[in-house]
């Protein structure tokens, strides 16, 4: 009797930037020793990365955060309009607040050291080709209270990547213009923290009416992760709208 046949599993693709030949020959060698990963692309400039990934179009792109032409974090930025499909995992050699800010508002949807074990990072990219986000919510509440601080003025760009708000492709500026009362005050609750469930118990509405504001506020102010709505509303001083009827 024939055994039936098993089922083919699709590998997830992955793209490689980083300026070392030697650091991409050895994620080929770790991506390509499982099945489950094939590296369709590399590059080592950012210039280049940003002509190759919307063509071949990978799951998950990794991305080295500094560059001799740039950084991943601006490739990732541009990436999220050429290729939305593709989601970005940015690796670093430092870990500094600054860096992550960065990624964090680019859209990436990790930032990783490179000293990272090998097990762990072909589980990232696994994670995140799944759709889910490798940000750690501690880090980015650390990054809220640092730009809530009347002191300071938000974290410095010291990653060689334009700030939010500046020109280039999908980079919100100061859009909170076009969003209604009811969505205004959304985003200052997600600037503080709250879920989806929490901002739906203040606000007397349901966690799925909440979710369609989260997304029309998401759409309006050119962002596609909410810890970027996050990190904007509370650089940019959302205020809660006056109580009363809202749309």
């Amino acid at each position: 009797m024939d055994r039936p046949a098993e089922p083919v599993t699709t590998p997830i693709t992955v793209f490689l930037l980083d300026d070392h030949e030697i650091v991409r020959r050895g994620l080929v060698d770790l991506l390509e020793s499982h099945d489950g990963f094939r590296v369709v692309g590399e590059a080592g400039t950012a210039a280049e990365a940003l002509r190759r990934i919307p063509t071949l179009a990978p799951q998950v792109a990794l991305l080295d955060a500094r560059l001799p032409d740039g950084s991943g974090i601006d490739v990732c930025r541009d990436v999220q309009v050429t290729s939305p499909g593709t989601r970005c995992l940015i690796l670093t050699s430092y870990d500094d607040d600054d860096a992550l800010f960065a990624a964090v508002m680019a859209g990436a949807s990790g930032y990783l050291l490179k000293q990272i074990r090998g097990t762990s990072l072909t589980e990232a990219v696994a994670h995140v080709a799944a759709g889910h986000s490798l940000i750690d919510p501690a880090l980015v509440e650390r990054l809220l209270e640092r730009i809530r601080r009347p002191q300071g003025d938000g974290p410095a760009n010291g990653t060689g990547t334009h700030a939010p708000g500046r020109s280039g492709p999908a980079r919100p500026g100061s859009r909170t213009d076009t969003l209604t009362d009811r969505e205004q005050e959304i985003l200052t609750l997600i600037a503080e923290g709250l879920t989806n469930r929490q901002i739906g118990e203040r606000l007397h509405l349901a966690e799925k009416t909440v979710k369609n504001y989260v997304s029309g506020l998401l759409a309006k102010l050119g962002f596609a992760r909410r810890t970027q709505a996050a990190v904007y509303g509370a650089q940019h001083g959302a205020e809660p709208a006056e109580r009363g009827e809202r749309p």
